[in-house]
């Protein structure tokens, strides 16, 4: 979808110094057009080029975007039910651009109540990209920009602190070990194998739901 294809000047790659919030805040915004892009995709509702995507452009934000979109599956593969039909789990119309937002940005507050992780930054990745596929299917594909700008916003006003603490969205690419299909040694489960514990309860822990 043409939509997904805008590009920012901000979003430029410049990962040699201390990013500012305006470039992390565009950095969120691209990497949250190309999530939403492949779960569309997935979906089967979105682009037939996805040679145009984050990841197929190659550089630090390409590789930044294979691994949020990684974790992702592995968030969803372990809690599907909560990353679908998001519209109707919220109860709303996704016909209304105000309560799109008010619910994404509603959700976000409530993931991040008791704090910042990376396993809760990419859940809402993996919420706004479940909603913009309700979106589209029910018609309102304008709604992913509205999805989008929320991303944005959400993270100038609550994450650009906590980001810039870790030297930006290049931090997440230190959550994976090894991003090879065949060699799981990544983020949840090397914490689920040095305590002990099923990988299923390091993402309950890392979301902890209410």
């Amino acid at each position: 979808m043409e939509m997904l294809r805008r590009s920012s000047v901000f979003a430029a790659e410049v990962f040699d110094r201390s990013p500012t919030d305006k470039e992390l805040v565009s950095q969120a915004k691209a990497l949250c057009r190309d999530y939403i892009h492949s779960r569309l995709n997935r979906a089967g509702i979105g682009w037939s080029n996805p040679e145009h995507g984050l990841c197929a452009s190659g550089g630090t934000l390409g590789e930044i975007s294979s691994v949020l979109l990684w974790l992702g599956d592995e968030l969803e593969y372990l809690r599907p039910n909560v990353y679908r039909n998001v519209a109707r789990q919220l109860n709303i119309t996704v016909a209304s651009e105000g309560v799109v937002s008010d619910a994404f940005l509603a959700v976000a507050a409530d993931i991040f109540s008791t704090g910042i992780t990376w396993g809760k930054v990419v859940s809402l990745y993996a919420v706004a990209a479940a909603l913009a596929v309700d979106c589209v299917r029910h018609g309102h594909p304008a709604m992913v920009h509205t999805i989008v700008d929320c991303m944005g916003e959400f993270v100038r006003k609550s994450l650009t602190s906590w980001l810039k603490r870790r030297g930006g969205w290049v931090d997440v690419t230190k959550c994976v070990v090894n991003t090879d299909p065949s060699f799981h040694s990544h983020w949840l489960v090397t914490a689920a194998c040095a305590f002990g514990h099923y990988v299923k309860a390091i993402v309950l822990y890392l979301l902890r739901e209410r």
